[in-house]
């Protein structure tokens, strides 16, 4: 099993900037991709961004300049640095991880969600 713990979410202006982190713990053996999604009301949940355990990133198109994701292996943490929000980017962001576990003798990979934290953007 693997917890996922986010902080850093809540209120801010637009055009202001918050950083998002999220911390994995657990019993697994290593870590493989981690990421961030968003889901707006009304809305799917989307890709925001993510990092492969290799430093490899990925980015939705439309937030490529304003958020950068970041991870430290050693401690299992996945960060998300957003600036120049706008209010459309409120939502409720998500990370998400992709880890080596055992299950049942054998080894596989599985995927993990954390409870997701409220970013809102004031215009």
């Amino acid at each position: 099993q693997v917890q996922l713990v986010e902080s850093g979410g809540g209120l801010v202006q637009a055009g202001g900037s918050l950083r998002l982190s999220c911390a994995a713990s657990g019993t697994f053996f290593s870590i493989n991709a981690m990421g961030w999604y968003r889901q707006a009301p009304g809305k799917q949940r989307d890709l925001v961004a993510d990092i492969s355990s290799g430093g490899s990133t990925k980015y939705a198109d439309s937030l490529k300049g304003r958020f950068t994701i970041s991870r430290d292996n050693a401690k299992n943490t996945v960060y998300l640095q957003m600036n120049s929000l706008k209010p459309e980017d409120t939502a409720v962001y998500y990370c998400k991880t992709n880890v080596v576990e055992r299950r049942f003798g054998s080894w596989s990979t599985g995927d993990y969600w954390g409870q997701g934290t409220q970013v809102t953007v004031s215009s």
